[in-house]
């Protein structure tokens, strides 16, 4: 039998000891019910309620279980577990884990309400009710967190995490040094300066972030333009405001700026800036997603093949490459067992759209002759690439071929009925 042991956060003791914990008491249940645990599968501080979460002891366990045995060769009977909720909190999570467990004959699960039959249907309808149960808590936790952190941040309470640039370590009085170079760089910036400089400024001055790191023109941009320099407080991506007023909540801490001077230092910033892609209690003024700067951006789906046999169809996102011929590369963010050259995708895509498409989805000669003489800006090809295709499946590669093969990227076509006219597409 399978022991399964999952634990969301361990953030205090960093030890594992609440997996540990529970493989004891798997143990004990599994003795009560005269059954012998011959493999072990934990996840350390991996939650089960957020979608893309890699949890590769659960993945191994499906694929253990779909094989029929453990690495060794030792046949697999059932699954142990103290709870449902260690095993899924998700309808795709559950589903993935009946069909495993019940690929083979004969299996059951166990826990410490007793022996369940997953074949039967009173035993799917318990882990759908154990399913429900575990949605419904996690709503309401996330809920009663989210007002405990709203509650803070209306009486101007300043954020929990690493400390703020510009303020010492009680983040609420101003760092004597780093306060100056934040203030002089709003109004450099202010004056037209541009932001690399600032950024390279600091470098040559040896200033460093405050987890060690060396700035560069996206954390100065967030430094200068985040709203507690001016003593505003964000909740959750956005400017906190007086329910009663209307006016912006003010924080316990000294500003730096006025806030005149915070939003003359945003102004300078064009809706959709990439500097202006920040994180959580820093709100970009201008309300619009940053546009993607890669033309395989949002098309490209994961073709890898999960643990348990199912496909991945992760999106494959732009990262950073390690080479002059891939100074970008598309990865998966869902299993990261798929990657494919960023310019080598780009090209595949040009070549799918101009001499693989169907008859009833050819783009007209016009649109070919505006994308090779360089006319057709980012934005005009991409809307040329989504009104021929719903996306590309990207195969994996093969391990020390460098062959380039156009056929990994397999286009799934829209339909002749379905595609933008002519005129929408430049």
């Amino acid at each position: 039998m399978a022991s399964y042991a999952r634990t969301s956060e361990d953030f205090r003791q960093r030890d594992g000891h609440g997996v540990r914990h529970q493989l004891r008491i798997n143990e004990r249940i599994a003795h009560e019910y005269g059954c012998r645990v011959v493999a072990v599968y934990t996840d350390n501080g991996c939650t089960a309620s957020k979608p893309g979460v890699a949890r590769p002891g659960f993945d191994r366990l499906l694929g253990d279980l779909t094989r029929g045995h453990e690495a060794d060769g030792q046949a697999l009977d059932g699954v142990v577990c103290v709870a449902d909720d260690r095993l899924y909190r998700r309808p795709e999570d559950l589903a993935r884990f009946f069909a495993a467990l019940t690929s083979r004959p004969g299996r059951v699960y166990v826990d410490q309400r007793g022996v369940r039959d997953p074949y039967s249907q009173e035993g799917l309808l318990e882990a759908v009710r154990s399913l429900e149960a575990a949605v419904t808590e996690t709503r309401v936790r996330s809920q009663r967190v989210s007002n405990w952190h709203w509650a803070r941040a209306v009486e101007g309470v300043p954020h929990s995490g690493p400390r703020p640039f510009g303020w010492l370590g009680d983040r609420i009085t101003l760092h004597p040094e780093e306060s100056t170079l934040a203030e002089q760089a709003i109004n450099d910036r202010i004056g037209g300066k541009a932001v690399r400089a600032i950024a390279r400024e600091w470098c040559d001055a040896g200033v460093t972030g405050t987890r060690g790191s060396r700035p560069n023109a996206q954390t100065v941009t967030q430094i200068m333009t985040a709203p507690r320099v001016c003593g505003y407080r964000a909740n959750r991506g956005a400017l906190l405001l007086m329910p009663e007023t209307g006016q912006p909540v003010l924080g316990q801490w000294e500003p730096i700026v006025t806030p005149d001077r915070w939003k003359a230092v945003c102004a300078t910033f064009s809706p959709g800036s990439l500097y202006l892609h920040r994180g959580s209690g820093t709100p970009r003024l201008t309300g619009q997603r940053a546009s993607p700067r890669h033309l395989g951006s949002g098309f490209l789906r994961c073709g890898a093949t999960r643990s348990d046999g199912t496909p991945c169809r992760g999106a494959l996102c732009a990262q950073k490459g390690r080479s002059r011929k891939s100074p970008y590369v598309y990865t998966c963010g869902s299993c990261a067992h798929c990657s494919i050259s960023g310019p080598l995708a780009d090209e595949a895509l040009e070549r799918i759209l101009f001499s693989e498409a169907p008859p009833g989805l050819r783009l007209p000669e016009s649109v070919r002759r505006r994308w090779q003489s360089g006319e057709a800006g980012l934005d005009e090809k991409r809307r040329n690439i989504a009104s021929i295709i719903t996306c590309c499946v990207v195969r994996p590669g093969v391990k020390g071929n460098h062959a380039w093969d156009y056929s990994r990227v397999e286009p799934l076509w829209r339909l002749p009925d379905h595609s933008p006219s002519t005129a929408a597409i430049g």
